[in-house]
């Protein structure tokens, strides 16, 4: 056998899952992470990056292939991933990011002993939300009635809800939900939102949203709503704002994770780790464009603004 099949045959194998399409977000990221770790794909690993696409049955296809094939490690991106994970009876290590409540869910036993093979990042906390209304009130002082935009198909969802729901009873202003019911409802969504008088908009992403980010900042301008997201490339490519964890840390973190078990560490002795970098990106483009001066003061808070 040749010495570079040699070589092959006994590098590591890394599998990274993602419930959407991996290819619309920064994945290379991770890529890039796993690589300053000693773990290069094609020569001391074998890293294969796989996406559900926000089709449950293709979801379902890969789990059950990565069940089969035990990598060494899996890196499994987005709570739908990770739960399918769990519900297929995945043995092998688990390192999980992007996800809101891994006790919730029942991925993990607790944040300081997680048991069994899974460990990983969490996405902060669901009273992430009342963060983002407070952001958002703060940025347009006056605002009075706010709708949120979610699907409660996504794990974590109804959490947040509920979190930006009680932060609003504090503010004094009026929320109201509507629920997506897949991407052909958006127009009929923000039309309604709009019609129901509306002065902004919480926009609480899932994996189909993600990849229409574009399509939903257009829709929030034609409709004239500020809106507020959850990760850095919504406000990117022409949301309001976006406030979240710092993406590149979930990443480089994960890749931090399944490089200690590689080298032998248990996902069970790996405490659950938590965002420590958060971001509140503006794009002062679309404030121009829907006719909003934001204060001094408030501008000053953004980590990212695009002009």
């Amino acid at each position: 056998m040749p010495l570079a099949s040699i070589a092959l045959a006994a590098a590591e194998r890394i599998s990274i899952l993602h419930s959407g399409f991996p290819d619309r977000t920064p994945i290379h990221v991770l890529i890039d992470a796993l690589r300053a770790l000693g773990h290069e794909n094609g020569k001391s690993a074998e890293i294969e990056v796989l996406g559900g696409e926000g089709d449950v049955n293709r979801l379902s296809t890969l789990v059950n292939g990565l069940v089969s094939k035990k990598p060494d490690v899996t890196i499994a991106l987005t709570s739908p991933a990770v739960v399918a994970l769990k519900k297929a009876g995945m043995v092998t290590p688990v390192v999980f990011a992007f996800v809101t409540d891994p006790v919730e869910l029942g991925i993990v036993a607790s944040f300081a002993n997680p048991g069994g093979n899974f460990t990983g990042i969490t996405y902060s906390e669901a009273t992430l939300g009342g963060k983002r209304l407070d952001l958002l009130l703060d940025a347009l002082p006056g605002t009075r009635r706010v709708a949120v935009m979610w699907s409660r198909a996504f794990p974590g969802h109804a959490a947040i809800y509920e979190a930006i729901r009680q932060a609003a009873q504090v503010r004094g202003v009026e929320v109201f939900s509507r629920e997506l019911e897949g991407t052909q409802d958006l127009l009929p969504a923000f039309d309604y939102v709009k019609k129901s008088g509306a002065q902004a908009l919480i926009f609480n992403s899932d994996n189909l949203m993600f990849g229409r980010r574009k399509e939903i900042a257009a829709l929030a301008l034609s409709h004239h709503l500020p809106s507020i997201h959850s990760f850095s490339p919504e406000v990117e490519d022409g949301g309001f704002m976006a406030y979240g964890p710092d993406l590149g840390e979930g990443y480089r973190r994960a890749a931090a994770l399944a490089d200690r078990i590689l080298k032998g560490a248990r996902p069970a002795d790996l405490p659950v780790e938590e965002p420590t970098q958060f971001s509140l990106g503006i794009n002062l483009r679309t404030a121009k464009e829907l006719g909003i001066t934001i204060p001094p003061m408030f501008l000053a808070r953004a980590d990212q603004v695009i002009e």
